[in-house]
């Protein structure tokens, strides 16, 4: 629904940060059903950060409460020339003036509008310092750490003067039939227990931090911004990982209807890292962990804090600072340029305060503020070549030298640099054994196209419907219940799994055709020669690797039936998908 509607009413080459610019909060038809897997919303808008589609999920409970206030989707359009907030309650939608809670965080900003509107149940996401002044790698928050964190949608907010969308609502979602509904989600959770017990204990106790030394070791965490092998250079990783995380854990946080909860809330009780915070996930705990060198994980929880309460990405965030750690240690910038603080591997202090400077865009936060593209732009003198990005948007904390099919998602989606949309991995991952481990590595790109095609379309029908990738993945466990169970549940449909994916198919096109008329090619895009191993790690569990993932690139294309050289997908497959119009555009008849 967002890409059909961006798609439509805006023109090509709209400015990003303009009044042109759409940003659109969208759920999707399980959100807030009480399935065990629909909690999520998602933001979209052309993308500040990279000038392309731009979108962005959050679980939490702000898409369930806004489709009980009666909405499915709200899209702002303009720019209003004060600070203000949407009010949405009971199937009525109201501007108001925000002028009051401009400059405040997050926190601050939720518990003003519940305050404001006396009642706890108050859902919101907002923007934070961040988003208001434009950063690119800003994002919105929702119960005060759930991010929908990618593409810089904080700064379309911003550039709106839009601070926050709140929602309350009494009603009931209508669901078609609730007793098959509430049958589906006990079948779901006992089959997905007796078969995956030690994924779901593992992961309700520590969420994906639980994770993070492993993939420090696998190869998979990139280590001293891309340069090294955390295995070997960062022999510390589970100082950051799973009990060393949850020791400072002081309750639980699940979304709305999950019966997996992975969130929690941490708390540090003394000394120069002293918080209380939400605690952070692997991407996070490794963008600020091993990317860095840093082991000092109440650091982290800090970190955490501050650019949830601000509204950063905190991939972007980490990615930044080691990028101007590594300029530092090459002489390119000095003491001078970052305001007398000393820049090092692993030195937390220096992390944390370098963190609150992009946060405030004070200082040299302002050039690392809009990501590591535009901030080698201004400092200029080879420093490109420490930016790892793919179009403005820092790479995720998953290395294609490890799992080459990220390495065609971060190319080939739509919101480049994503390894969300990446989903064959996950699947492989928890499809033959009943702890999650590494799939054995497969460099051979042949006859791959279509399985990441299919994965692509079935992450498209995930993020959709509304529903968290997590639990999704026990979806391809025998006998499990489909997502396409959930839906005609939810809906009183009958689709199958099939038609469902063709769904998936039909957003894939979507997305990429709003690309295509933006005057963006596959062959635009390319990944860090870090990122792909050249020159090759010389240890560490990917020593000698190098991935071409041109390869990939091509093997997707040809099953998706994109053209390799412009990007589009093929004239007949988007009539067939019932896209004539878009056909239309992008064959100009």
């Amino acid at each position: 629904m967002g890409a059909r509607i961006l798609y439509s009413s805006m023109k090509p080459e709209t400015e990003p940060l303009g009044p042109e610019n759409i940003i659109g909060f969208t759920t999707g038809i399980l959100t807030g059903t009480f399935s065990p897997l629909g909690s999520s919303f998602t933001a979209v808008g052309k993308s500040p950060l990279t000038g392309t589609w731009g979108d962005s999920r959050a679980g939490g409970y702000f898409g369930a409460e806004l489709k009980c206030a009666g909405f499915d989707a709200i899209f702002f359009y303009g720019r209003s020339s004060k600070p203000v907030y949407l009010w949405v309650n009971d199937g009525k939608a109201e501007i108001e003036d925000a002028s009051g809670i401009w400059g405040k965080d997050v926190v601050e900003t939720e518990n003003f509008l519940k305050g404001q509107h006396g009642d706890n149940r108050v859902q919101v996401a907002s923007i934070g310092p961040a988003g208001e002044r434009l950063s690119l790698i800003s994002c919105i928050i929702t119960d005060r750490g759930r991010a929908a964190g990618r593409s810089g949608l904080g700064a379309i907010m911003g550039s709106k003067n839009l601070k926050a969308v709140a929602a309350r609502g009494t009603g009931k979602i209508p669901i078609a039939n609730h007793d098959k509904l509430m049958d589906l989600r006990k079948r779901f959770i006992d089959l997905a227990k007796e078969e995956r017990e030690f994924y779901w204990e593992y992961f309700m106790k520590y969420g994906t931090s639980g994770a993070t030394a492993m993939l420090s070791t696998s190869g998979d965490s990139p280590c001293r911004n891309w340069t090294g092998a955390a295995s070997i250079d960062f022999p510390n990783a589970e100082k950051v990982s799973d009990d060393n995380v949850i020791k400072y854990m002081t309750g639980k946080y699940g979304c709305h209807g999950c019966p997996m909860p992975c969130g929690g809330y941490v708390k540090v009780e003394s000394g120069p890292y002293a918080c209380e915070a939400m605690k952070p996930q692997y991407e996070t705990l490794a963008a600020f962990g091993a990317l860095l060198l840093n082991d000092n994980v109440e650091a982290i929880l800090l970190i955490n804090e501050i650019c949830n309460r601000y509204g950063l990405d905190t991939i972007s965030t980490g990615s930044a600072i080691a990028f101007a750690i590594e300029c530092y240690l090459n002489g390119l910038i000095t003491k001078e340029d970052t305001g007398e603080v000393e820049l090092a591997w692993g030195n937390a202090d220096s992390i944390v305060e370098l963190t609150r400077m992009v946060a405030r865009r004070e200082g040299f936060g302002a050039v690392l503020a809009d990501g590591v593209r535009v901030a080698a732009s201004k400092i200029g003198k080879g420093s490109e070549r420490f930016a790892v990005h793919v179009a403005g948007q820092e790479l995720p904390m998953h290395d294609p030298k490890l799992t080459p099919t990220f390495g065609s998602a971060y190319l080939l989606d739509a919101t480049p640099g994503r390894h969300t949309q990446g989903f064959e991995m996950y699947l492989d991952t928890l499809s033959g054994a009943k702890m999650p481990s590494f799939p054995e590595i497969k460099y051979d790109s042949t006859g791959k196209g279509d399985g990441m095609a299919s994965m692509a379309h079935f992450n498209h029908v995930v993020n959709s419907l509304g529903v968290c990738q997590f639990p999704s993945n026990l979806c391809a466990i025998q006998g499990t219940p489909s997502l396409a169970d959930f839906a005609n549940a939810a809906t009183g449909w009958n689709m199958t799994m099939e038609e469902l994916l063709v769904c998936g198919e039909r957003i894939a096109c979507m997305r990429q055709a709003f690309n295509v008329r933006e005057g963006f090619k596959p062959t635009d895009f390319r990944l860090p020669d870090r990122a792909i191993g050249k020159p090759p790690l010389a240890s560490g569990p990917l020593k000698g690797v190098t991935v071409e993932i041109g390869n990939w690139v091509r093997e997707y294309c040809r099953s998706a039936d994109w053209d390799y050289g412009t990007g589009k997908p093929s004239e007949r497959k988007l009539t067939r998908l019932g896209l004539a119009d878009v056909a239309n555009d992008l064959y100009e008849k």
